[in-house]
Formats: structure tokens, sequence, C-alpha cells
């Protein structure tokens, strides 16, 4: 199979996406989750005409009609039921958030009258129906208040609450199983000789998942074919995704291409047009389980990880608003290979409220001291060779 394109592989792999179902949790877990529900008013917003201010509650009539000093009959606080007046002569004093009477039209602030045994004088002009906020302003009874397919905020737990909505359905999420490779990799506790690495690509692939609730499992694999093809065999049962790390290019020790062909995983790409990333494998079984093969340095991972796995996540998920932005460079690139350039970024807004992309110096793939400082990665036109400040670009964030 030849090489792709960054494009053809965004393809293939956006024809992958899988609905994991709907299932219903409290709403102290829901944080992070994806909405499966519009959530709508279970009642007016407000559900009364409510006082914006603390202050007096008058018949605007009164007004009208020259009255300007007013008996008063009673003080309202916020949740009390609400005190009506029998003649135009009379007010009552309310509180913010109070429920105002309908035999009450117009509020005035403390601030603009007086109080002196027990009548309350005008000191200003007013208008007929100020600061309240009338009942059903700002939502009727079943309008949709917060729309499906949407990250859950705090915001929208608060909403929730609102309307005692204390169970919320959500989007089921996907069994990941993370799974590094290589005898050269020890665990991070461990001090490596001379010549080998701590793995750290599984901890950075769970992090980011953890941030749409995926809690993944992590596991790793030695360069044996037999141990590999056992162990994904067993993994292709228990979970709906696996993502690999390392093994998957041309050395004699890469495993995974052909352990993956000897269980019947069908191979749906190997080898995109692009740097870094360029041995990224992507297959399936027969069951539908999606295998993402990436290679195993650390920027070849994070770039595959947020510039096709993520985008497949937030289409199976139904996410809105996954798609990446736009940024300007700030500073000239050159890069010759005829691959799709994704180089790392410093994001900034400028003073006149453009997001700026600045690249820095790396050392290729391998060279992930700067995944850091930086926090995203501008994809740079396979077409072109040289990239000049002031262009526009796509950018893919990893740091928020």
């Amino acid at each position: 199979m030849e090489m792709i394109t960054v494009e053809q592989a965004e393809k293939i792999i956006l024809n992958e996406i899988r609905d994991f179902g709907i299932e219903t949790i409290p709403i102290n877990e829901a944080l992070g989750r994806v909405l499966a529900e519009d959530l709508f008013a279970d009642r007016d917003l407000p559900p009364f005409d409510r006082a914006t201010v603390d202050g007096i509650a008058i018949q605007n009539e009164a007004y009208q009609g020259g009255i300007q000093s007013f008996r008063i009959k009673g003080i309202q606080a916020a949740g009390e039921v609400p005190i009506s007046v029998d003649s135009k002569e009379e007010c009552i004093e309310i509180m913010t958030g109070a429920a105002l009477d309908q035999s009450l039209d117009t509020i005035i602030r403390y601030e603009d009258i007086t109080i002196s045994n027990g009548i309350a004088t005008l000191q200003t002009e007013i208008n007929k129906g100020q600061n309240i906020h009338p009942k059903g302003k700002d939502k009727l009874k079943s309008e949709v208040l917060v729309s499906t397919n949407q990250i859950i905020t705090p915001a929208i737990l608060g909403i929730a609450a609102s309307i005692g909505k204390v169970y919320i359905q959500v989007k089921k999420l996907p069994r990941v199983a993370i799974i590094s490779t290589g005898d050269e990799m020890v665990p991070a506790d461990t001090e490596p000789t001379a010549f080998q690495l701590r793995r750290s690509n599984g901890i950075s692939i769970r992090s980011v998942l953890e941030r749409y609730k995926i809690e993944a499992d992590s596991f790793h694999l030695n360069d044996d074919l037999e141990d590999i093809k056992k162990s994904l065999e067993q993994f292709l049962k228990e979970y709906d995704v696996l993502i690999l790390s390392g093994g998957v290019s041309m050395g004699k020790y890469d495993y995974l291409p052909t352990a993956c062909l000897a269980l019947g995983i069908e191979q749906l790409f190997h080898k995109i047009k692009q740097r870094p990333g360029k041995p990224f494998w992507f297959g399936k079984n027969k069951d539908e389980k999606l295998v993402f093969a990436f290679p195993g340095n650390p920027v070849s991972v994070f770039m595959c990880l947020h510039r096709y796995f993520i985008p497949w996540l937030e289409n199976s998920l139904q996410v809105q608003g996954s798609s990446p932005v736009n940024a300007v460079l700030q500073n000239d690139i050159d890069f010759s290979p005829s691959l799709q350039y994704f180089a790392q970024v410093k994001l900034r807004i400028n003073e006149v409220g453009l997001l700026t992309a600045e690249s820095v110096h790396s050392n290729g793939s391998g060279d992930y001291s700067h995944l850091a400082e930086t926090n995203a990665f501008i994809e740079l036109p396979m077409e072109c060779h040289s990239f000049k400040k002031g262009e526009i670009h796509k950018v893919w964030i990893y740091n928020y």
C-alpha cells in the first residue's frame, strides 16, 4: 500500500467513527462528559417578575398621578410569598431576587428614596417597569436551555441543577487500551542504562484522554512477535480501541504490522506523507475494533494523537466545535521535503485580537523538550516549501 496524504488519512479515519451509545449518570459525575440530550426549561425563566435591586415597589400609575411619598406596608425578602398593596399610596420594601406581586409594577432603589416614620419618598424621576426582570424574559417553559452534543462544563451543570436535572444522559465512552512497545523502554520509576529510555508516551496519551473522562488502561509489550500477537488478540476482545506507540516502522524489531496481519486486522493505511509521524499505521478487525498504531517518538505520538485520534473521538461523540482553528504565522519557515509539515508553535493573542503562532526550532520527532513551552502544531501544506510571516494556517492545540 502506498504512502497516503494527510487528507486521505483523515478521510479514512473519519470514515470509521463509532457510536458507543448513551447512558444516564448522576449530575456530580457528569463534568467533562458529552451531553446526549437537550436540557429544557421546566418553567418560565425567571419564573416570576423578579426584583433586580433592593428598594421599594410601587404602582407607576400613582407616580404618574403625582404621588411622591408612599406608606410602607411590609418588607419582602427573596423566596417569600409576594406582598400586594391595597391602595396607590402604599408600597413595599423588596429585596433583590424577590417575586413582585401583580399589584406592583415599578421598583426604585434605596439610593433614590428617603425613608422616615414608615414613609418612603422619591428623590428621582422613574420609569414604569424599571428594575424588574420580567417573568419568562430569559426563556419560556419547554424552551431549550442547553443543546445536546456539548462537553459538560460547570456552567451547564449549574443550569441542569436549576431545572432539577440531577441525572443526565451522556455519550458512552470507548474502552481504550494504551500500549507502548520496545525492549529499550523501561518504567518511569526505573533507572535506565546508558542506552535505555523511560516510558513516557503512555502517561501522555492517558492524560489527554482524561480530558474526555476516558479512563484508559496502560500496558507495555516487549519486542517479541508471539507475545505481541497473543496480547493484541486479548486486548481486541476487551477494548474498543487500541492506541499503540512504537514498532510500526521498517526496523527488524518493528513487529506490529506483522502481528496485526497475522490476527486478521485489516490495514487501512500505513505511512502518511507527513513529518513528524510518517510511519503511522491504522486498521480494524472483523468486530470493527480500531487500532491506532503511532510511531514511538514522543513528538510523533503527540501530533498523531491530536491530529487524528482526537478528531475521530470528537466526531464519534458528536462533540460540537471539534475543528481546528486558524492562526497567523509569526516567522518564516522553510521545509524542503515533500511532506506535510507539522511545526510546534507558541500561540498568543495579539493586540488586535488575532491568534498568532510562532514556531520553535526542533531537532526532530525525538526532541520532546519543546512540548511544554508550545501550545499547538501548525499544519503547513505539502505543496509548498517556504512559508512566510503573515500567512494563515490551521493549528491543532494541545496545551490550553
